[in-house]
């Protein structure tokens, strides 16, 4: 399954290195990554491919609480989503 992950927060050093090691960590693909930093604000988007066994709604809970280790807020979503709302 295809995700969107979403992390923005203040900048700080770290905040890459400590997403893309949690995805490496449970073989999370990167296919893409887009990432900005406006005004001090640290913005990145990733498309990632999940494994058919991620329990989504334990990776939501492991994401935000990495996201408040780094402090920055992360959140992921289906791809489906995104695509269903510009079919309507």
């Amino acid at each position: 399954m295809r995700a969107i992950l979403t992390t923005i927060g203040q900048d700080q050093v770290g905040i890459i290195a400590g997403v893309s090691k949690y995805l490496s960590d449970h073989e999370i693909n990167i296919l893409d990554v887009s990432q900005t930093i406006m005004g001090g604000n640290f913005t990145m988007m990733m498309l990632v491919d999940l494994p058919q066994t991620t329990d989504f709604q334990s990776l939501t809970a492991e994401l935000s609480k990495l996201g408040t280790s780094l402090g920055v807020e992360i959140n992921v979503r289906n791809e489906e989503i995104y695509r269903a709302m510009h079919q309507l």
